[in-house]
Parts: structure tokens; sequence; C-alpha cells
């Protein structure tokens, strides 16, 4: 009889320890996914304000020295991600793509001019610093005008603030709620030790040694349920790239390991201090609130 209740017992420690590696597992994936999301999110940000362009349509008598010149200038500026120098007949092949038909050929002569396409970083992509290059290459003799869409880069800048408001109190609500579910979870597991946990006391164990094992194994836990929820976040990732294998353009591997070592500090410092919290708990009540 006295075996038959051990097994019992120990077949309930471990169903419990084991619902809780995967209740933390599932928590964590959640908070790991919108890890991954802001990431991307912020990727897609930088990649649709690294191809906003300046046009730099230049003089028709353009020498090429002249052009060079303005060439070295843009390498040599902070904000310039890269400058493009498209000739005349460049320009007038792609317009003829573009229409289907040669219209050089039915004017006579090629109407357009040589152009300069400069691409911003994504930090610099903004009306000031726009209008701060606008006027530096404006400068140059060579230049016959520069324009771009402000109302574009005012869009694009607007939303992607917005956007990140929105992603930083959703995060911050999630991250709340992941918490306490995992707190929630580790306490109601604790909640079938409880008697242990005030015998031990009751025998003159104290605190630390009391709490010691019990942090351990919330830790162990912790670590368990990230390191799975790390898996699949892998899969996760996997498939989503099979899927869209435009994905591949704009995932930073090495963020995505600080992010997946994140969720493992993020799982091993809640689970432990959940647990800690909980023993101290059972250990503060009198014996009579226990039942």
């Amino acid at each position: 009889m006295t075996q038959e209740g051990g097994k019992m017992a120990r077949k309930t420690v471990r169903t419990s320890y084991i619902s809780t590696v995967v209740s933390i597992s599932l928590v964590l994936f959640m908070i790991g996914t919108l890890g991954v999301l802001v990431l991307h999110a912020r990727k897609i940000s930088n990649y649709v304000k690294e191809n906003i362009q300046l046009s730099v349509m230049l003089m028709p008598e353009a020498k090429e020295a002249e052009v060079e010149k303005l060439m070295k200038m843009l390498e040599k500026t902070e904000a310039v991600k890269e400058a493009g120098y498209i000739s005349k007949d460049s320009a007038a092949a792609a317009l003829k793509e573009d229409l289907g038909e040669d219209f050089v050929e039915f004017l006579g002569y090629n109407p357009l001019l040589a152009s300069v396409d400069v691409k911003l970083k994504a930090e610099f992509a903004d009306v000031e610093n726009v209008e701060t290059l606008k006027s530096k290459i404006a400068s140059f003799a060579v230049v016959k005008e520069v324009y771009y869409q402000q109302s574009l880069i005012d869009m694009i800048n607007r939303n992607i603030r917005t956007f990140g408001v929105v992603i930083l109190g959703f995060s911050a609500i999630l991250l709340f709620i992941a918490a306490a579910l995992i707190n929630n979870t580790i306490r109601l597991s604790l909640y079938s030790r409880r008697l242990l946990i005030k015998s031990m006391k009751l025998v003159g164990a104290t605190r630390g040694f009391i709490r010691k094992p019990f942090v351990l194994g919330g830790v162990m836990q912790g670590f368990l349920g990230a390191m799975i929820a790390n898996v699949m976040l892998a899969v996760l990732l996997y498939f989503s790239r099979k899927e869209i294998p435009d994905l591949a353009a704009i995932q930073d591997y090495e963020m995505i390991l600080k992010l997946m070592g994140g969720v493992v500090i993020a799982g091993v410092l809640i689970a432990g201090i959940s647990t800690w919290f909980a023993v101290n708990k059972y250990l503060n009540r009198s014996t009579q609130d226990l039942y």
C-alpha cells in the first residue's frame, strides 16, 4: 500500500513537472515569435527607408571629370548608402524596355538626361537630412535638378513610428501576461508540495535550505522550456523561409541567435524568481492555511 502511494506521488510530481515545462515552453515560444516579428519589422522598415531615392539630373553638357567629382563626394557622404550613375543611353534603353518601342528612333534623338540615383542609409531617411543632402548636391554646377518624393518620406516615417509604438505596447503587455502565466503555472505545480515545504520548516530546516532545491528545479524547468521554445522557433523560421523565400533577404541570423539567448535568459529568470516567491508564500503561511 505504501509502495503504491509512493508510485502515485512520484507519477504526480513527474506529470506536474512535464506540464510545467510544456506550459513555459509555449509561453516563451509566443514571446520568441513576437521577437522575430519585431526584428523583421525593423529590417523591413530599414529596407523601405534605404530604397528612398533622390534623382539627380545632370546638365546636358556635363563633363566626365565633373561627374566623377560629384560621385566621389557622394561616396564620402555619411548619409549615402549607394549612388549609381545612369548615362543617357542607359536611361533610354530602360525606358525603351518599359514602353516596348524605340522612342529615340521615332524622335530622331535622345531627349533624356544623364542622372545619378542616390539611396540613403535608413537612419538618415528623413526630410531634414534629405534636404541637407539635396542642398549639398545642388551646389555642384554639373547638377541641373534634384528631386525626391517628400510626401512619401513623411508617410513612411509617420507609419513606421506609429507601428513602432503599437508593437512596443503590445510587447509590454505580452511580456506581462507571459510572466503572469509562468508564475501561476509554477505556483500550481508547487501547490501539491506545500505540505512538504512546511514539514521541512517544522523540523528545523532553514528557509534558504528549503528554497534552494525548489529554485534550482524552477530554473531547470525554465531552461528546458526555453530550449523547447527555441526549437519550435527554429522550425517556424525554417518553414517560413521555405514558404516565403524573400524572407532570406531580411533575416539576420546573428540577431535571431541573440533573441534565442534572450528567450533562455527570460525563461530561467522568470521561472527562478516565480519559484522563489511561491516557496516563500508557503513558508510564510500557517499550517491551517495550507489546507
